[in-house]
């Protein structure tokens, strides 16, 4: 495949994620009121993207609760600072089986499976402009976790996700996550121009080395609008390669605690060096605006 790099880029920041970074970094914030100052910080240092999860403000454990999703739409709508507001949909998929000799009964405490309507009763109530759609079910590192999309689920949550006019961003840990997610572009459950994020070196899904992640690049369509990443110390890496392979950026505390080694990272920071590597090969980054008219989506405004 010849190289056809990004002129034009947008750069997404995951703010803060739902893995157990905050205990590792206290950069990583927690409450609503951090989640969308460190969002705002992220937009004014070049985001035009902010991907946002909530936590449980006093745990830092991630949570599926509707008054801290309404509460950080509202203050980061309520900003001068102008961001497109993009919201996980991936909570509610987590089961958690017992040992290897039993796994059943499922761990309780930890298993948190839900309807579709359920999943995305926050993008209903909060209307970002895009949302994700983790397309597909996954082992994880830990040891009897299993990130759980059924393809029942999957288009029963496309379609909801589209009827309320939100975008969706496909989240592609595989190649076959990209097969199911043009099965459901075919169906008309989600609509064009249609987003695709690449999430490289994810234990255990595509793995970030450049011979997988052009595999995956060469699997999406080309009228889509594909973005990448590389979680930890290959994060900043993807962004030339995902340049350079003619997609957007996405960095963040999500993905990666580190500016350098021994030195914890802000999201701005991580945002501030991503947008150097990228204009320094060339590229302009696209505004908010501009990412609107490109994913055909209007400004949303706060809520009432």
């Amino acid at each position: 495949m010849p190289l056809q790099a990004s002129q034009n880029v947008f750069i997404t920041c995951a703010v803060t994620g739902s893995g157990s970074s905050q205990d590792r970094s206290h950069h990583v914030p927690r409450s609503p009121e951090q989640i969308a100052n460190s969002a705002i910080d992220a937009a004014k240092a070049g985001a035009a993207v902010v991907h946002c999860h909530v936590r449980d403000p006093k745990t830092g454990i991630p949570s599926r609760r509707l008054d801290l999703y309404k509460e950080l739409t509202e203050r980061i709508r309520a900003s001068e600072v102008d961001v497109v507001l993009n919201l996980t949909a991936g909570m509610g998929g987590d089961i958690v089986f017992g040992d290897a000799e039993n796994p059943l009964p499922l761990h309780q405490s930890s298993t948190d499976m839900v309807g579709a309507s359920e999943r995305v009763e926050h993008v209903r109530q909060c209307q970002p402009e895009i949302c994700t759609l983790d397309c597909g079910t996954m082992n994880f590192a830990e040891a009897d976790y299993v990130m759980t999309n059924t393809p029942g689920m999957l288009r029963a949550m496309a379609g909801k996700m589209t009827a309320m006019g939100a975008r969706i961003e496909i989240e592609a840990f595989d190649t076959g996550h990209l097969w199911l997610a043009k099965k459901l572009v075919e169906e008309g459950l989600i609509t064009e121009p249609v987003m695709v994020q690449l999430c490289m070196g994810i234990p255990w899904g595509a793995p970030d080395d450049l011979n997988t992640f052009m595999a995956m690049v060469n699997n999406v369509p080309k009228d889509w609008v594909m973005s990448a990443f590389a979680i930890g110390r290959n994060q900043m890496n993807y962004v030339a390669a995902t340049v350079l392979a003619g997609g957007h950026i996405r960095v963040g505390l999500e993905d990666n605690i580190w500016l350098e080694k021994g030195v914890l990272a802000t999201n701005a920071q991580l945002v501030e060096r991503a947008a150097t590597i990228a204009t320094n090969m060339g590229t302009t980054l696209m505004t908010p605006a501009q990412v609107r008219e490109l994913i055909k989506v209007e400004k949303r405004a706060p809520l009432a």
